[in-house]
């Protein structure tokens, strides 16, 4: 069996894979210090629970997850796939304890998770090397800096992977009985996101693996396998315009707006930053962003919200006077000056905030409103953080059926070439975001991936 892809999705395929086959291989364009793909930059994995334990608090149930998927994502989604990763989303935290993943309490500041989501000791990384470590263990073999380019078919079956390695590269076929397609989206192949999103996208900053260039999603696609998911959807979040274009990971993420105004290089406000709790709402704001003219905003509180959140990677640009943080942020100062005076006028003085829950605290006769959270900026020094696009995974992938086999137009479901992880999140996802969900779509299609290509295996005797 070979898979294609290094992150979670790919390792927990192999993994559930080798208890049926004989050898497995995992393919990974990166070296072994960038393995992993996006799950590198994961901080915790959203699921269901009945009760609570010393990392999640109460319970969450089937109910409430999937009324928060649809709240975000719309009720145009696959119901039986989205139930079926919601319900099994139950058994991820076992699965992932005994490949050697431990937790820790969320996050002082974090963005209202300690219920639903479980967060992982050591971070995404931690999580990766677990897992590699867990199939060094099981013999699992790993061919580092090996682009995968296209997947072998003949017949209805998938029977083997090609790819190119080396400098210069060589180009080589490796035989399989069963394929396991988890590399990811394409959100690190600008062109290709051009083609969708125009030149805005070439203002992007792309938070996870520079490897996602979606090779195999479009070999699959040219080879008539349907597609599935909004071309221009993605997961895509506002983060720190100073950040790399490559690789920023979690710590370029901004959670200061929803305790601020938010503003574009015109000084102007355009958009609720109070319209929901942060992690139901905080992935709409990078199609915001991309909308406004050069792709740039800026999140604006004063000295009462600083220390409120978690910290980004860099530091806050502050001012004494809105004035002077205007020109600091090279906003015209007389726009942005009434834009936080009417702001101001329009907040409800001495309103209780509680940024644990939908406070009711909003704006009146302001337009767009702040619904929640509504505070006067009035407290000097102020502080403002320069914000871009980033995304993090595309929504545009390959269809696949509820045993995680790729679906083809005129075929349907090939019985050997199976995909799991962000490749497949268009399924599910077709707008938003719900925080931590990436990775439980990863761990139960992978799971799910993994054990069909073993029996796959198993059934028709290896190769």
């Amino acid at each position: 069996m070979v898979v294609v892809g290094g992150g979670n999705a790919a390792l927990c395929a192999a993994l559930e894979a080798r208890r049926f086959c004989d050898r497995v291989v995992i393919v990974e364009s990166a070296n072994k210090e960038e393995r992993g793909g996006n799950t590198r930059h994961t901080r915790n994995i959203r699921h269901i629970h009945r009760s609570g334990d010393d990392f999640v608090t109460g319970t969450y149930t089937e109910d409430e997850m999937w009324n928060d998927l649809v709240k975000v994502s719309g009720p145009d989604i696959n119901e039986d796939l989205a139930s079926m990763v919601i319900r099994k989303s139950e058994e991820c935290p076992a699965f992932m304890e005994s490949h050697g993943v431990h937790w820790q309490a969320s996050l002082k500041g974090t963005l209202n998770l300690s219920r639903t989501n479980r967060f992982f000791l050591g971070g995404g990384k931690a999580i990766v090397n677990a897992y590699y470590t867990a199939a060094a263990r099981a013999g699992i073999e790993v061919l580092y800096e090996t682009r995968a380019v296209d997947i072998l078919i003949d017949n209805g079956l998938a029977n083997g992977v090609r790819v190119a390695t080396g400098q210069p590269e060589t180009v080589l076929d490796i035989p399989a009985s069963t394929v396991v397609v988890a590399s990811g989206g394409f959100e690190a192949n600008i062109d290709w996101l051009a083609e969708y999103w125009g030149d805005a996208a070439r203002q992007f900053a792309v938070r996870g693996s520079p490897h996602n260039t979606g090779t195999i999603l479009r070999a699959l696609l040219d080879q008539g396998a349907a597609s599935v998911g909004d071309p221009k959807g993605a997961h895509a979040i506002c983060v720190d315009a100073r950040s790399p274009r490559f690789d920023g990971g979690i710590v370029t993420r901004i959670d200061a707006v929803p305790l601020g105004i938010t503003v574009n290089v015109c000084g102007e406000r355009f958009s609720d930053e109070g319209a929901d709790i942060w992690p139901h709402r905080y992935a709409s704001w990078g199609q915001l962003i991309a909308d406004q003219p050069e792709q740039k905003a800026f999140a604006i509180f004063d000295s009462r919200v600083a220390g409120t959140f978690i910290p980004p990677a860099f530091p806050p640009i502050g001012a004494d006077t809105i004035k002077d943080l205007a020109h600091k942020l090279q906003l015209p100062a007389e726009t942005f000056e009434q834009t936080v005076a009417r702001y101001n006028a329009a907040v409800p003085r001495g309103a209780e905030i509680d940024q644990s829950k939908l406070d009711g605290n909003g704006t009146v006769g302001l337009d767009p409103p702040k619904s929640n959270w509504a505070r006067p900026i009035d407290r000097s020094p102020f502080y403002a953080f320069p914000l871009r696009p980033g995304i993090t995974f595309t929504f545009m992938g390959l269809a696949v059926d509820d045993q995680a086999r790729v679906v083809f137009g005129s075929v349907g479901s090939l019985p050997n070439l199976f995909a799991a992880g962000e490749v497949v999140s268009g399924n599910i996802l077709t707008k938003g975001y719900l925080a931590g969900f990436g990775l439980t779509i990863g761990t139960v299609f992978g799971r799910i991936a993994g054990a069909g290509a073993g029996a796959f295996v198993v059934g028709n005797g290896g190769i």
